[in-house]
Formats: C-alpha cells, structure tokens, sequence
C-alpha cells in the first residue's frame, strides 16, 4: 500500500459519500421523493417522478460505486451524466461561480470523478480485489477508464436533455 493508494482512497470516499448523501436526501430528506418530483416538473425535467427516482437512485449507486472502487469507470459515468443535468438545468443561468449557485462544483465533481476512472481506483478498491490480473483490469483504468467515464457519462446527460427537457416558459415584462 501507498500514500497514492491511500489518496485515491480518500477521494473516491469523499465524492462518493457526498453523491449518495445526495441521493439518500432526494428520498428520505424534506419533502422526499414526493418533493423532488415536484422540482424536477418547476424546472421541466418531466414526468418529475420518474427523474427524481432515477436521479436519486443514480446518484446513490455512482455515489456508492465510487466509494468503494467497484468498476470505477461506470460510477464515474453516472457522476458525468448527473453533473451535466444538473448544471444544464439548474446552475447555467447562474454562471461558473459556486457562490452565485453556479455549475463550478458540478464541474468540480464530474471532473475529478473522470480523473479517478483514468487513474484508477487504486489497490485500496474492490476493482483490484475482484479484477486485478484479469483482462477487465486492464478497461477499469487508464485510457479505457477515462473513455468510458466521459463517453458513457456524457452521452447519458446529453441523451437525457435531449429525451426529457423541456425548460418552462419565461413569463414577466
């Protein structure tokens, strides 16, 4: 074991556990899944239900699969695509800074999260338990991981603007 062993460690549970944090409170915090279903309909991520399950449940699965370093390139994906939705639709129109609630953080996020895919997870994770000396090993990190982390993550956000977005209307003078 490493000091870089240790460091991944600490980033992948870090951004894991706050992506699950996440989607444990689309479920069970203040207003539940009822209440983010209905702010996913006011920003025009329609039917708000079914997006706020999903994006719940995305966001514990990547969150979860991060932490503990399981097929790493696909958790980070899921960190893509739900950074990009989220920055697309909720924090553009404010700008890049986090203290004018804009898309910095959600940049912050996806980003280090494709760096980790294409470092991989480090011997501290259950990819190198479970996978090291197989030929899977070889696409969990590296340029593979990187690939699959933003191809994957960005066609996902991509396709699901494109799919489910319909932003309101803007009304007043």
């Amino acid at each position: 074991m490493t000091a870089y062993d240790v460091g991944l460690l600490i980033l992948r549970v870090v951004l894991g556990l706050t992506m699950a944090a996440h989607g444990y409170n689309k479920f069970f915090g203040k207003g539940g899944l009822k209440g983010t279903a209905g702010w996913f309909d006011s920003m025009g991520m329609k039917p708000g239900m079914f997006h706020a399950r999903v994006a719940a449940g995305t966001e514990m699965a990547a969150g979860i699969g991060l932490a503990v370093g399981l097929l790493t390139p696909i958790p980070a994906a899921g960190f893509v695509a739900l950074m990009l939705v989220a920055a697309w639709t909720v924090h553009k129109p404010n700008g890049f800074f986090i203290v004018k609630e804009g898309w910095e953080y959600n940049l912050v996020l996806a980003a280090s999260a494709v760096a980790i895919a294409a470092t991989g997870a480090g011997q501290l994770s259950l990819d190198h338990l479970l996978f090291s000396g197989s030929a899977l090993y070889d696409y969990l990190h590296g340029w593979w991981g990187l690939l699959i982390a933003a191809v994957l993550g960005l066609a996902g956000g991509i396709g699901q603007l494109a799919i489910f977005y319909r932003p309101p209307a803007k009304t007043g003078a």
